[in-house]
């Protein structure tokens, strides 16, 4: 299975939702976050890819059909050049929003870290803290004002990059229909599925800590 989609679009952009909507459209499995903690299998890929080894794309996504949210999005460039028959879908949101919602919810789980002893637990901690909190903030994720220049110049690099043809900038907030025409397939007869909401990443943290 080769991606058919690549997503480059930040955590908190509406990421969990539109993972949600691609398995409902068939474009999927849906590479997330969520699979770094649900595959143990497959978090050697992203351990080295944090220390700079770039892994061998075709294996780590041999069972999906797109990918969205970090650690993906980080390596969005080199998974976008190696498929390069995959649409690209840069997914956005007001950046004020966005900033709240990261500080409330990624940045406080990078820094208020339950540590596992050492081993796979830990090692897939330090991973996706190095690519998100080092590699993609340079440190400063909870800098508003330099989280959100990162934010703001990363839609940019991407525009300016992906052929316009090849791209969609798009708001979860929108819906449907521009997701489907981009991909040219017809609009599911049942909502889109927002999920992940602030409070809703906050409980499962909560439960996480707790054991």
């Amino acid at each position: 299975m080769a991606l058919r989609l690549v997503g480059a679009g930040f955590g908190r952009t509406g990421t969990k939702s539109l993972k949600a909507a691609l398995e409902t459209l068939g474009i999927g499995p849906c590479h997330h976050m969520a699979e770094v903690r649900a595959h143990p299998e497959e978090q050697h890929f992203w351990i080295a890819a944090a220390r700079g080894d770039l892994p061998d794309w075709d294996a780590v996504f041999a069972n999906y059909g797109a990918c969205v949210d970090w650690p993906s999005a980080y390596f969005w460039r080199e998974i976008a050049a190696h498929f390069a028959d995959a649409k690209v879908l840069l997914s956005v949101r007001p950046a004020d929003d966005w900033v709240r919602s990261i500080h409330a919810t990624i940045y406080r789980s990078l820094t208020d870290l339950h540590r596992p002893p050492p081993g796979p637990e830990r090692d897939r901690q330090d991973a996706v803290r190095e690519i998100i909190f080092n590699k993609q903030f340079g440190g400063q994720l909870g800098d508003r004002d330099a989280a959100l220049k990162v934010y703001r110049d990363h839609i940019a690099e991407v525009q300016a990059t992906i052929a316009p043809e090849r791209l969609l900038t798009y708001d979860v907030a929108q819906g449907w229909e521009p997701l489907c025409n981009f991909l040219d397939l017809p609009v599911p007869d049942e909502p889109f599925p927002f999920t992940n909401t602030t409070r809703e990443f906050q409980e499962r943290a909560a439960a996480r800590k707790r054991g």
